[in-house]
């Protein structure tokens, strides 16, 4: 992309993607505190409400390359406002839906809709700013989206208490309808390198997903032994497995498999799998517990959920900045430790009478921990790739990002259901409480990983890695 020579204009891209990824980031955010308002209207179950988040994440998990892509070749700012008209409809969709069905479908269409806008709002800043002024500009992006990472569940909670849950959706219909206009009038069009696409590898990682998830979601409704729940369960084996060999055998491969030799990018994107797994499983069932267990309106539970994720704003620049100083090994592991003692205490102590204030020490001490590994973690991952590849990097962290909140949520509602249910305080209470300890399990497994990163890793450059 053509570098603006006019400060002004490059302000102007600097907002108009920071409002594309706040929107995504806060419409993520925003129906943690509806989750409990949504299953009381529809009547759904919990393993069926998962599917609002899980459809997302798979469509966005999947398509998010591609996007990128599609982006080169057809024009970034084009498909930036298709993107974002795409999300705005969905949105609307969400908004309008009649039933638990609906509302899953609308919320794929959404998944698809950011896997544009995301990746396409880093090229297009990327493509913006030198050298000399992009790591500035970033950190404004990202500032940003964290502000609405940390302030999305109150804000649901205060839409949803005051409006209805179904405003959280149409709220994206202004702002959206805003950014389209800017991207139009502000925005000039880019392109990049044309890229083939990996359809093939798409639809097998998808169906791979659909398929290992949906085992996860019937084991308890049919039997773990039963027909339905192991041909699902080896058919998506067998699906990933055959990922694998396309990937590793297709020209131009979504998912370039020659990059997991580097020890570091390997464990560096299994210790993040396994933390988002935990991470995105608590994020689900945490507003509900407040809500349904301890009896706090969506609102009140939003802002309960501020000691957790308010530390994202503080510790995360923190650890970016001291990463290179102490390597990733320690700050990975530490922080990794520190969100299992935080989910363990949790599993603890829940009871339908324990004290909110009892619950502010471990939802630090887990959000601290989290905060500190993932900067750190995804410094490991880009940092073990030459400069040229560092896209694809990146794109493979988001991926796996989101397939493993796809997994971990499904994997904390199966232990949910097996333990609890929804249809009393006492009963919500004992599932959480099975989910918490499964979480702190993945968080530790998670920190074990990180054991296998280099200890100390210098700033990447253009050179090979030299930990494969």
């Amino acid at each position: 992309m053509q570098t603006p020579t006019n400060r002004a204009e490059r302000n102007w891209v600097l907002g108009v993607t920071a409002l594309a990824s706040f929107m995504m980031a806060l419409d993520a955010m925003i129906i943690t505190t509806a989750f409990a308002a949504i299953r009381t209207e529809f009547g759904s179950p919990v393993e069926t409400l998962q599917w609002t988040v899980n459809a997302f994440n798979l469509t966005f998990a999947v398509l998010l390359l591609t996007g990128a892509a599609l982006g080169d070749r057809f024009g970034r700012r084009r498909m930036f406002a298709a993107g974002i008209a795409l999300f705005v409809v969905a949105s609307a969709a969400c908004a309008l839906a009649s039933n638990a069905t609906a509302l899953i479908a609308a919320r794929a269409l959404q998944g698809a809709g950011a896997a544009l806008v995301m990746p396409l709002a880093m090229a297009i800043l990327s493509g913006t700013f030198g050298r000399e002024e992009r790591a500035r500009a970033l950190g404004i992006f990202s500032g940003i989206t964290g502000c609405a990472l940390i302030i999305g569940p109150a804000i649901g909670g205060f839409i949803t208490e005051h409006f209805g849950w179904r405003w959280v959706f149409w709220i994206n219909l202004p702002i959206g309808l805003i950014a389209i206009g800017l991207v139009l009038a502000r925005l000039r069009e880019s392109f990049g390198p044309a890229a083939a696409l990996d359809i093939p590898g798409l639809l097998l990682v998808a169906l791979a997903a659909l398929a290992l998830v949906w085992s996860l979601l019937r084991g308890n409704a049919v039997g773990w032994a039963s027909a339905e729940v192991m041909g699902t369960l080896m058919s998506g084996l067998v699906l990933a497995a055959a990922f694998v060999l396309w990937e590793l055998r297709a020209a131009a491969p979504m998912v370039p498999m020659r990059l997991f030799a580097s020890r570091a990018l390997a464990s560096g994107m299994t210790a993040s799998v396994l933390f988002y797994a935990a991470m995105y499983g608590v994020l689900f069932l945490m507003p509900q517990f407040l809500q349904t267990t301890l009896g706090f309106d969506a609102f009140d539970a939003g802002l309960r959920l501020l000691p957790w994720t308010a530390t994202l704003f503080i510790t995360a620049p923190v650890a970016g900045a001291v990463v290179n100083r102490f390597g990733e090994r320690l700050l990975v592991v530490t922080g990794l430790l520190m969100q299992a003692i935080g989910l363990g205490w949790i599993a603890a102590i829940v009871s339908p009478s324990v004290p909110y204030s009892a619950l502010v020490a471990p939802l630090v001490l887990a959000g601290v921990g989290v905060s500190m590994a993932m900067p750190a973690a995804q410094n490991a991952i880009l940092g073990s790739v030459a400069v040229t590849e560092m896209g694809k990097a990146s794109g493979i962290f988001n991926m796996g990002r989101f397939l493993g909140g796809m997994f971990g949520i499904a994997a904390l509602v199966a232990d949910f259901a097996a333990n609890g249910a929804v249809d009393s305080a006492a009963h919500f209470e004992t599932g959480f409480a099975a989910a918490m300890s499964l979480a702190a399990t993945l968080s530790l497994v998670g920190a074990i990983a990180g054991f296998f990163l280099p200890a100390r890793r210098r700033i990447a450059g253009a050179a090979a890695p030299q930990d494969a």
